[in-house]
């Protein structure tokens, strides 16, 4: 009997944030109604009836994760009729759910409710540490300040947690906090400057950790295929920026090229191209990458035009390719469709240049569209591309501007 009771008891100290929290929103809704917005209403009726489904099948223990503004509506006696009648006529949408991973650094913005972690990878630390969380963490900021060639010591780590520890003990704390670490970081390692404390900052205390999801998690036929590619490719997705190097004279680094420029062309920007260290070779490409949560949600929506990475990327080129109204962007997409190797969209996308091209007779347009032909002329060696198609229309193009 007492353990069930201190069970209780632990149980109710856990849920008072919440009933305090459901008795605030009530008190606002009182006072405001349910906002003015109408929508509202009837996401409320459609919470209502999940909530119903869910207790039919599963009994009281359900747990629900909203916006605290609807508990008060969850809680509300509406009948099952009424709820219904809210939602008669709502048009039929065809949706599927995908989970995207998130990053350390999203979770520290401010989102459209206003809500922002500002320190995820200190509580991401604190939730890991088995023990000594103030030790660890002072050691994880020596690791990254010396990576950075800063002169730190285990004496300063050891300076630094006592000095952390007594500024909570100053200010009754039972356990010092980000802000007494943060105060013993300035102190001890940056010397009172700002500016490697900044590095703290940026690095561990918001961090670049990438979240994971479950292989059993539901998913789009192009994420899976772009998910078995980067493992076939050993690109792994990263929430922090890193520079690639590619030798196009080697497959596996060709095969990374091809799969960066396709994703580029269906808008899913995980890398820049930027310039090589060796100048304006052809044979060599350089890459920034950055994985953002946003591009899982831009590989879902691209699923629109296939199944794979290659199916997709051929499809928007071909229908880009349609839609096009300057010369100067059938051209750019030509050169598109070489880097990411479309050798089935390249046809379709030579004939509405050349479509263009004929119509056009400003000597401007057709000056403008010349480089990215050259360009694409001058990557078909390299990428074993028959770019003769290209030669011929960029040779017709250049004279027509002499002309």
């Amino acid at each position: 009997g007492r353990g069930a009771g201190v069970r209780e008891s632990v149980r109710a100290r856990a849920l008072a944030p919440f009933e305090a929290l459901a008795e605030a929103m009530g008190a606002l809704r009182a006072e405001y109604g349910h906002g003015g917005h109408e929508r509202d209403l009837v996401r409320e009726a459609h919470m209502r009836l999940r909530l119903r489904e869910a207790r039919r099948e599963f009994g009281d223990g359900v747990a629900v994760v909203c916006g605290a503004w609807h508990v008060p509506a969850l809680a509300e006696a509406v009948p099952v009729s009424a709820d219904r009648q809210r939602l008669k006529g709502l048009p039929k949408v065809k949706a599927e759910l995908s989970w995207v991973p998130w990053t350390h650094r999203r979770l520290s913005r401010h989102s459209g409710y206003g809500a922002g972690i500002a320190s995820p990878g200190w509580y991401g630390h604190l939730f890991d540490a088995p023990d000594r969380p103030i030790e660890r963490w002072m050691t994880k900021v020596a690791g990254l300040l010396r990576d950075e060639d800063q002169p730190v010591s285990s004496a300063h780590v050891i300076e630094a947690v006592r000095l952390a520890d007594t500024l909570a003990t100053m200010r009754g704390r039972p356990l010092a906090g980000l802000a007494e670490t943060t105060d013993a970081i300035r102190a001890v390692f940056c010397e009172g400057s700002d500016v490697p404390l900044a590095l703290v900052q940026d690095r561990l205390v918001v961090g670049d950790v990438l979240g994971e999801v479950p292989a059993s998690a539901p998913a789009t036929p192009l994420q899976r295929d772009l998910a078995r590619a980067q493992r076939t490719l050993r690109l792994k997705p990263e929430a922090a920026e890193r520079k690639v190097e590619l030798d196009l004279r080697k497959e596996t680094d060709a095969a990374r090229s091809r799969l960066l420029h396709r994703l580029c062309l269906l808008g899913v920007d995980w890398g820049e191209p930027t310039r090589s260290r060796d100048g304006l070779g052809t044979f060599r490409e350089t890459w920034l990458l950055r994985w953002e949560p946003e591009l899982s949600v831009k590989v879902a929506e691209a699923g629109v035009w296939g199944t794979t990475v290659l199916a997709a990327a051929t499809a928007k080129a071909e229908s880009q390719a349609t839609r096009a109204r300057a010369l100067a962007d059938v051209t750019d997409l030509a050169e598109q469709c070489l880097l990411a190797e479309l050798p089935d969209a390249l046809p379709v996308v030579l004939r509405a240049l050349a479509d263009r091209a004929a119509l056009d007779a400003d000597v401007g347009n057709l000056a403008q569209a010349l480089p990215a032909l050259v360009r694409s002329v001058r990557y078909g060696d390299v990428r074993r591309t028959d770019a003769t198609a290209l030669a011929e229309v960029a040779a017709g193009l250049a004279e027509r501007v002499f002309v």
